[in-house]
């Protein structure tokens, strides 16, 4: 496979890899690492890119197994948090503080989640993946996926409601 060719192929679906990368590891920084390391990976297999049925699930199942690694060496004891701040600017202050809020509140809720679920959701909310393409990603059997999906909204929705209802706390 040409350069062309494999640009034409990855690119579609770099941004992809970087959320889940930064879903799983926060730091922006691991998380363009990650991505980085996952396209040259990727490069070096480039040769052999047309075997495989579905390009995307391969890079995601690749990144998902990468975080997991790195979150698992001793270097996950050394990240550092950083979360990027979404702006708007056609947004009184106001509403930009309450997204700004609302965001960071969902990401807190999310890193608290398992796994599991972390990545049922990202995969299935954030990324707007089919049931079958997580099953295929996550090797999981779709009642799990959806059983995790489940608990994961159910754990988001009951945090967010606390916070609404009983204020910062």
């Amino acid at each position: 496979m040409k350069q062309t060719e494999f640009l034409n192929v990855v690119m579609p679906f770099k941004d992809k890899l970087y959320r889940m990368a930064k879903r799983l590891l926060v730091s922006r920084e691991e998380a363009e690492d990650a991505t980085q390391e996952i396209l040259l990976k990727l490069w070096s297999k480039n040769e052999s890119m047309g075997e495989y049925k579905n390009v995307e699930a391969f890079a995601m199942t690749m990144t998902k197994n990468f975080c997991l690694d790195r979150l698992k060496s001793k270097q996950a004891g050394n990240l550092k948090l950083v979360h990027s701040n979404y702006t708007d600017e056609n947004v009184s202050l106001q509403r930009q503080l309450e997204a700004e809020d609302s965001i960071g509140w969902m990401e807190r809720i999310m890193e608290d989640l398992p796994e599991q679920q972390k990545m049922v959701l990202q995969l299935r909310d954030v990324e707007q993946y089919e049931f079958e393409e997580i099953c295929d990603l996550l090797d999981m059997k779709p009642t799990a996926v959806r059983v995790a999906l489940s608990r994961a909204r159910k754990t988001v929705r009951e945090e967010l409601t606390k916070k609404h209802s009983y204020g910062i706390g």
